[in-house]
């Protein structure tokens, strides 16, 4: 679909199932931690073969830079084009937010195709000349993360869930509360659990790409640590909605990032205009009109309400359903209820023609007997 010409191939977790979805002839190139791709040329030897490039090209700022491709987690993945106007815009206005320096540290784990790497991990790296860590696989994250000790640090809720697993696994979660609501020890307790982490030298916590529970945000205040949640998406390159530091307004994504604009439209879509904003849709132009509008704004999809200059997302347009009895029903704040309970890691209601709505329950580890975790979510309801 991108009519790529050339494929640079790292380290791979699964190189012979990976490197199938190759085609045919399309040359690669390894780069030194690539392994098994045997017919490749190596960066290396390119590297010492050519001269470097004397002078510095300067292209023009509203040029194609990249497409970054969306998850596709309403429909196929389409390629989100940016000029190098909107990756530039990115690390240069997040500067008047974060004021971040090149004694920075992260780790990278997600994807680098990912728009989270693509904003924070690899244009942060380049602007601020922090240093980049980067995980060596799923089973060493952990030791990776204390390895990096970063003072900026994004992960899902999902992975802030898991942490939180892991702390209760070693110590029950009274035991841990009744610590926490001692005046005494709260600060070394939450000082030893991050340090446990990686995460005692951390000053920037970020949490997006999904709702985060009330619960626990609240976990991670006791201890020392405030995450703030962020809020963006491919198509303005991740840069819309942030707190400042040590700022939070738990429910909601904080305020318009600088240069950012952001209104509610007629049917309750968050519609946002940033200088990050995309070129459009590589090969859509039609679904690049329905997205785009005339006045630059994108049209996020959610839906949600703006309090005081803060956003509050409160679900998908497409997301709400009707049950047979003829009742509109909307998950996302049914499901942001109920993730409040520690016990529940994912959630997803359903009930498109039902007579009423359903709960589908992935339960955390840590979580409780099924006796008692009904009348958790009995109290809850």
């Amino acid at each position: 679909h991108s009519e790529s010409s050339l494929v640079f191939v790292g380290k791979l977790d699964d190189p012979k199932e990976i490197l199938a979805g190759v085609p045919e002839g399309l040359p690669t190139i390894n780069l030194p931690l690539a392994d098994n791709n045997p017919d490749a040329k190596e960066w290396s030897d390119i590297i010492a073969a050519n001269q470097a490039i004397a002078d510095t090209p300067q292209p023009d700022l509203d040029d194609l830079m990249t497409i970054v491709y969306t998850s596709g987690t309403t429909g196929n993945p389409k390629g989100v084009m940016h000029s190098y106007r909107s990756l530039g815009a990115a690390p240069t206005l997040t500067q008047e937010m974060f004021t971040p320096s090149t004694s920075e540290r992260m780790l990278s784990y997600l994807p680098l195709s990912h728009v989270a790497e693509r904003s924070v991990c690899e244009m942060g790296m380049f602007y601020y000349g922090y240093t980049l860590y980067f995980a060596e696989s799923l089973d060493t994250f952990a030791e990776d993360l204390r390895r990096a000790r970063p003072t900026i640090f994004f992960a899902v809720p999902r992975i802030w869930m898991k942490f939180q697993q892991q702390v209760y696994s070693m110590m029950p979660p009274k035991r841990l509360k009744l610590l926490l609501s001692l005046p005494i020890v709260r600060g070394l307790v939450g000082k030893k659990i991050l340090t446990g982490m990686g995460l005692d030298q951390c000053r920037i916590a970020l949490s997006g790409a999904a709702p985060i529970s009330n619960s626990l945000m609240a976990f991670y205040q006791k201890i020392g640590l405030t995450i703030c949640e962020v809020y963006g998406m491919s198509e303005n390159f991740g840069f819309s909605h942030s707190f400042e530091i040590g700022e939070t307004k738990v429910g909601y994504v904080g305020k318009s990032n600088p240069g950012v604009h952001t209104k509610i439209g007629d049917n309750g879509e968050i519609l946002v205009k940033s200088p990050c904003n995309m070129l459009g849709y590589y090969k859509q132009p039609d679904v690049t009109a329905e997205t785009l509008d005339e006045e630059g704004y994108v049209h996020t999809g959610d839906v949600g309400t703006i309090d005081d200059g803060y956003l509050k997302i409160t679900g998908r347009t497409k997301e709400i359903f009707k049950t047979s009895k003829g009742k509109y029903v909307a998950p996302a704040p049914i499901e942001n209820h109920l993730l409040n309970n520690p016990s529940i890691e994912q959630i997803c209601v359903v009930g498109n023609g039902l007579g009423q709505p359903i709960a589908l329950l992935n339960l955390a580890e840590s979580a409780a007997d099924q006796e008692g975790l009904i009348d958790e979510l009995e109290t809850l309801l």
